[in-house]
């Protein structure tokens, strides 16, 4: 969502909520909160809430559960990158040289156990 879109849906916030802070300060903190969300996700949001809430929207609100389920998905993407990850070192994997276990113990001067 881009600055502009945030404007609207400010207004719109604004033309149901008339005590609703339109300040550039609120824009520019909607804006940073809000500018990973599309916007007809949030304008859906605001609607719905305007027709259930006598009270203006905050940002999570208007976020709604998609920021959640954004989140939700990055990490679980994130989740499955890694396993492959260690599923792929797991197929590349090969166990140490025969003896290689005890050259070490040797050059740090310790005993097998």
């Amino acid at each position: 969502m881009d600055r502009a879109e945030v404007i609207e849906l400010l207004i719109a916030i604004k033309e149901n909520y008339p005590n609703f802070d339109t300040s550039d300060e609120s824009i520019d903190r909607h804006f940073k909160y809000l500018h990973d969300l599309p916007y007809e996700i949030a304008s859906r949001n605001v609607e719905e809430h305007i027709r259930t809430s006598k009270y203006p929207p905050n940002i999570a609100e208007i976020r709604g559960s998609l920021g959640e389920q954004i989140e939700r998905d990055r990490m679980k993407a994130a989740t499955a990158e890694y396993f492959a990850a260690r599923e792929e070192a797991a197929k590349n994997a090969c166990p140490p040289p025969p003896g290689w276990k005890e050259a070490i113990y040797a050059k740090l001067g310790r005993p097998i156990c």
